[in-house]
């Protein structure tokens, strides 16, 4: 029977030992478990152990303690030639000295596959990553991208059961980063493979991915949706590294399943939010978290809960949104505006020094435990 899971990570730890003579554990006890046909990424900033944890799936790095799975089959020390998946990096690695086609052929014929079967199969992976006719080119005549798209072919000519992506689009400027972002995803739903992906950039991970794990110091800390990570992260450190957000730090006054109030001293008010994190008591200090584009700003108190007035410090116009940043009780708090009408009147925005009325709506002010 075929595993519902096309990788499993149980209990994996991965220990070095540093320079200094001093063990480190890079993957601290992760456990994870990849769908068939999913686009997983593990999001994290540098030393969080996602590349580490990609490796130990492709065989690269073996696990100090616990076990990696591919399809239901605990991998040990099996050799990443005779597991079933196969990698992108972000140097691409191609050989310089050969053409499209021959980069592309080399894995195959290094299996002993027929040319016949070796024509077909290249023909095929030009063809999903839309460079057909190129396949005489070196790679030094080919863009970031179309090289991008040469180690991509590369892996997928080989038909693995999953396709691992360390940064592959890192080397690549910002425009067409994201325009190979929609490709990317666009692929893996055309192909149903299971990419598993390895990214420092939160907006990549929420743009392409079905399911995220936030690592950070060789632990998962969330594993959910890109809407479940953005909107109800976890913990402190998930909500500062997704997105931007502001934080308040407070005690709670009064505490049920679906509400908490907690007294802001930094503001001199009491907020009514959502408790997120689990086991939290009445009476524990606590941090509110509330994203800048979940503040409304109005001109006049409309006496509903979590409502008070501010002073605009500064405003940043940058095209799409304006970022006004307030003044409440010498706490200083960000708000993102979308500009929905023409910015070229001045009157029709805040201005420094304007008295406002900022509102928190408590489905998006999130109670979270201390870190």
């Amino acid at each position: 029977m075929a595993s519902e899971f096309a990788v499993e990570m149980r209990d994996v730890v991965k220990r070095f030992i540093t320079p200094e003579g001093n063990e480190m554990a890079a993957v601290d006890h992760v456990t994870m478990q990849i769908k068939n046909g999913e686009f997983f990424s593990m999001l994290g900033s540098s030393g969080c152990g996602k590349t580490t944890s990609l490796r130990m799936i492709a065989g690269f790095e073996w696990p100090t303690e616990g076990e990696v799975y591919i399809e239901g089959n605990a991998m040990g020390h099996t050799p990443p030639f005779q597991r079933k998946v196969n990698t992108v990096f972000q140097s691409y690695a191609l050989f310089q000295h050969m053409t499209v086609y021959q980069n592309l052929a080399f894995g195959l014929e290094m299996e002993g596959a027929k040319e016949d079967e070796i024509k077909k199969r290249v023909g095929r992976a030009l063809e999903m990553v839309q460079l057909t006719g190129m396949d005489r080119r070196r790679p030094r005549q080919l863009s970031g991208g179309q090289q991008q798209r040469v180690a991509l072919a590369r892996a997928l000519v080989k038909t693995p059961d999953v396709l691992l992506l360390d940064e592959p689009l890192g080397a690549l400027d910002l425009k067409l980063r994201k325009e190979m972002q929609l490709e990317l995803k666009a692929l893996q739903q055309q192909l149903g493979i299971t990419f598993i992906y390895v990214t420092h950039d939160q907006e990549e991970a929420l743009t392409m991915s079905d399911r995220i794990a936030v690592m950070s110091k060789g632990q998962v800390q969330q594993m959910g949706t890109p809407v479940e990570i953005y909107e109800r992260p976890s913990n402190k450190f998930v909500a500062d590294f997704i997105g931007e957000s502001n934080f308040l730090e407070g005690k709670i006054k009064s505490l049920s399943k679906k509400e908490a109030s907690v007294f802001i001293p930094g503001l001199n008010v009491e907020v009514t939010g959502m408790p997120i994190s689990e086991g939290m008591v009445k009476g524990e200090e606590v941090v509110v978290s509330i994203r800048p584009e979940k503040i409304r700003i109005a001109d006049k108190d409309t006496k509903s809960n979590n409502m008070f007035r501010a002073k605009v410090t500064n405003t940043v116009y940058i095209g799409a949104d304006t970022h006004v940043y307030v003044d409440v009780h010498h706490t200083k708090l960000k708000v993102l505006e979308q500009n929905r009408i023409s910015r070229l009147d001045p009157k029709s925005f805040y201005v420094v020094g304007q008295d406002v009325w900022l509102m928190l709506m408590p489905e998006n002010t999130l109670v979270l435990k201390k870190d």
